[in-house]
């Protein structure tokens, strides 16, 4: 072989084995979605019961305050939304926030008892978990009360074309998730009752 060839022969048989390199290694697999959405308040499973039936992943932006701008010691609140199994696109489906209150902010109109474990209510659009007393004071509060509260994504016209039964729905999965949040960050402060 020529020696002026040489340089060339090199280059072209490296990159012939990265070529066969790179199809032989699978392509960069992308980390798993995370399993605990909305600063550990929730599991995806039970943020996914909340859909409005047309399918995507779960996802969740978080942010927080804490105090510097508000009048609130603890204040954190999540968004989670579903990604468009087609396109992308994001939709929202509802948010949640946990924060400390002066005073007990007692039940909404139409709301029932959100049941055993928590004083609270729930709506199909919207529900409250009032974490256990001590609470507020280990997340760093001197309020007496801490809420954890959950907005639907809903306008006018989808809230008043509901059948009983789809309120129904709402409700029990409005309720499974403040009840998960509040006992998670029970939990996670050590303020379970």
């Amino acid at each position: 072989m020529d020696k002026k060839w040489l340089p060339l022969t090199v280059v072209l048989g490296a990159a012939g084995a990265a070529v066969v390199t790179a199809s032989v290694w699978p392509e960069a697999e992308k980390p798993p979605p995370p399993q605990i959405l909305c600063h550990g308040a929730l599991t995806r499973q039970t943020a996914e019961l909340i859909d409005d039936g047309e399918g995507g992943e779960a996802g969740a932006e978080e942010w927080e305050s804490k105090g510097q701008s508000s009048d609130y010691a603890v204040f954190k609140a999540c968004s989670v939304w579903r990604v468009g199994p087609d396109d992308g696109s994001t939709r929202g489906m509802f948010g949640l926030i946990i924060q400390d209150e002066r005073h007990d902010s007692g039940s909404r109109k139409n709301s029932v008892p959100l049941g055993a474990g928590f004083k609270g209510w729930v709506r199909p659009d919207e529900a409250e978990a009032t974490l256990p007393p001590g609470c507020a004071a280990r997340m760093g509060s001197t309020a007496p009360y801490v809420t954890v509260t959950l907005t639907r994504s809903w306008n006018k016209a989808e809230k008043e074309a509901m059948n009983p039964a789809e309120r129904d729905t709402a409700r029990r999965d409005n309720a499974t998730v403040v009840r998960e949040a509040a006992t998670r960050l029970a939990e996670r402060y050590g303020c379970a009752g």
